[in-house]
């Protein structure tokens, strides 16, 4: 009898083990992917390409950007948005960001908190940002974005 609860036991921590190493690795590579989707934003916006810097946003009128004017619903909008405070190189300046945290709420959903730091030569910005990230058809995109 001893033998079949080891045995069991023993299934039972392997299962719970390989289940495990699932998970992580495919938040491992979950990390990896929004990495790379913050790496295209910020080469986007270094190379004065607003719509390549959006292409991470969600395409949708349900995406909302909160920032020092509020909350702006939809990509059109925050788009426009961006061309009106960043009309040229020189307002746009060169982009860095820090990232503090990327952290896995849901299979579908992560939350991204760091801070960015434009250098420009009309004098530089900085803050901090949380991005809310939905994987939609199989890519994730930015649903969300708090920026101060």
């Amino acid at each position: 009898m001893e033998n079949l609860y080891t045995t069991m036991l023993r299934n039972i921590l392997v299962a719970f083990f390989l289940c495990s190493s699932f998970v992580l690795s495919a938040q491992h590579r979950n990390e990896k992917l929004i990495n790379k989707l913050m790496e295209q934003q910020r080469t986007a916006w270094n190379k004065g390409n607003l719509e390549g810097f959006m292409a991470t946003y969600w395409n949708n009128d349900s995406l909302m950007f909160i920032g020092k004017s509020g909350v702006t619903y939809g990509w059109k909008n925050t788009l426009e948005n961006y061309k009106k405070g960043y009309p040229d190189a020189t307002a746009m300046g060169t982009l860095d960001f820090k990232i503090i945290q990327i952290q896995r709420l849901a299979s579908k959903y992560y939350s991204v908190t760091g801070k960015w730091h434009l250098e420009r030569s009309i004098g530089d910005l900085q803050g901090h940002f949380t991005l809310l990230l939905r994987k939609i058809k199989n890519q994730w995109h930015i649903v969300k974005d708090h920026s101060s």
